[in-house]
């Protein structure tokens, strides 16, 4: 195995080889490392659970009963939520927006459907 490879999404050193792709284990991220950037473009477009390309000022609705962390506050499935920003969550967290009754928080577009 080659010592100095490591998985391009995760940084993990625990990579190995299935034929021509290197798979990491702990993302499931797949790569040729002798392919180029140029012919694998990166889509950096943030999606929601359906696939809709989501924009800043965009209104959302929670698809599912989130739990506040920290907090004993639930946001409801159903809830609407107005205005919101795309930011680049390191944690997956990549929309900021309020809520009413809860504030400020960070949502995972994944949990959420374009309104």
């Amino acid at each position: 195995m080659n010592s100095e490879l490591k998985c391009p999404k995760c940084s993990s050193e625990h990579v190995y080889q299935d034929a021509s792709l290197w798979i990491c284990p702990e993302c499931t991220h797949e790569w040729n490392p002798g392919a180029s950037d140029a012919e694998a473009p990166q889509d950096q477009s943030v999606r929601d659970s359906n696939g809709n390309v989501l924009a800043d000022g965009d209104s959302v609705t929670v698809i599912k009963d989130l739990k506040v962390k920290g907090s004993s506050l639930v946001v409801k499935g159903g809830t609407k939520v107005k205005g919101i920003r795309l930011v680049d969550g390191a944690d997956g967290h990549n929309i900021s927006c309020k809520i009413d009754g809860i504030g400020a928080m960070n949502l995972k577009s994944e949990f959420v459907k374009k309104a």
